[in-house]
């Protein structure tokens, strides 16, 4: 059985993405684990790493949540496990998720050093469970340069084994495999791939942004795999707001209170995808009617409009596992652009 950490040395480099693309061309039976989870859901009454999720459901994974992470709450884990009681977790979640699997995927955190503090970084879970580095690097063309030499010689150090570079969202991938990519393989690293920047990739569904918000849903359950890419806060009046260009634009939400029923309005007319109803606060029931008829899904929050409108900010764009074109897209990407043989996985 093959093991591979896949790990990005910054965050949002792509990792899960990556690992559906691998698992989809492979064609292989796969197992998964997200020791350290990190983008909590709430999944059958139980606490699960949306990661974790998705994977399970894309591939029909039968784990549950505890059989996938070791826990979510850095403190929590100091308190409870040592370096040695944490190898030992590490080494039951293979045992049970690697059961009759051709390979096994060990998602990392948000980056390569992330964990460390409680033994669960990516270097050493690579250690731990004997698994090959599989690394995911993106940003601009110098930054990917500089993270590339910065790992050899962090791999070199703690003697773990490279398997291989994924290199993720580049702009321009002609002048990338010119000039950066000799400059790369000239430093002895297994480059797999180099994948451009896929504008169709960055957005995410209704659905997700509900999941990850942990938000109720009070109209427009059946419509909720529309598209987000504007964000726009219902913070003035609806007069001052419909004069807005950005208002008018299509596959937009509107995080708004649930007692602004002038702005609510305003955003049912003008064609959003969904409305965020912010300080856990319902709007009228003639407003939630017109939002079910006209199929807008309202979800219902309990932080303010700036608290939601950050954590949007900082969500990554990860696909559902209804979203068929966008999991279609990874795996093309994946296998238009990574030779997955350089990995050197056991036939």
């Amino acid at each position: 059985m093959d093991k591979l950490v896949v790990t990005s040395m910054r965050q949002s480099a792509g990792k899960t993405s990556v690992i559906i693309g691998l698992a989809k061309a492979l064609n292989r039976k796969a197992g998964y684990m997200k020791p350290f989870g990190e983008r909590l859901i709430y999944r059958k009454k139980k606490l699960w790493d949306y990661d974790a999720a998705l994977i399970a459901n894309i591939f029909e994974i039968e784990e549950s949540g505890e059989n996938m992470s070791i826990g979510f709450h850095p403190a929590k884990l100091m308190s409870m496990l040592d370096e040695e009681m944490t190898k030992q977790k590490l080494l039951e979640l293979m045992s049970n998720v690697g059961n009759k699997k051709d390979v096994v995927f060990i998602e990392a955190g948000k980056d390569i050093t992330y964990g460390s503090s409680v033994y669960l970084d990516a270097i050493s879970l690579s250690q731990y469970l004997d698994a090959g580095l599989l690394v995911v690097a993106s940003g601009n063309e110098d930054t990917i340069f500089d993270d590339i030499i910065f790992l050899k010689k962090r791999v070199r150090m703690e003697q773990a084994t490279l398997k291989g570079v994924i290199i993720n969202k580049v702009a321009n991938i002609n002048e990338f495999n010119e000039i950066y990519l000799p400059k790369i393989q000239q430093l002895g690293v297994n480059v797999l791939g180099v994948i451009p920047y896929y504008k169709e990739l960055p957005f995410f569904s209704v659905n997700y942004l509900a999941d990850r918000l942990f938000a109720k849903i009070i109209a427009g359950e059946n419509n909720l795999n529309g598209i987000v890419e504007n964000v726009f806060i219902g913070s003035v009046s609806a007069s001052a707001v419909c004069k807005e260009p950005l208002f008018q634009t299509k596959n937009k939400i509107v995080i708004t209170s649930g007692d602004r029923s002038d702005m609510i309005i305003a955003a049912l007319d003008s064609q959003s995808t969904a409305i965020v109803l912010t300080n856990n606060i319902l709007p009228p029931s003639n407003i939630i009617a017109k939002a079910e008829k006209m199929g807008i899904p309202l979800l219902l929050v309990s932080l303010d409009s700036y608290q939601t409108a950050k954590q949007i900010d900082d969500l990554e764009a990860l696909p559902t596992k209804d979203d068929k074109e966008k999991i279609a897209l990874i795996e093309k990407m994946i296998s238009d652009h990574v030779d997955i043989k350089k990995l050197q996985l056991a036939k």
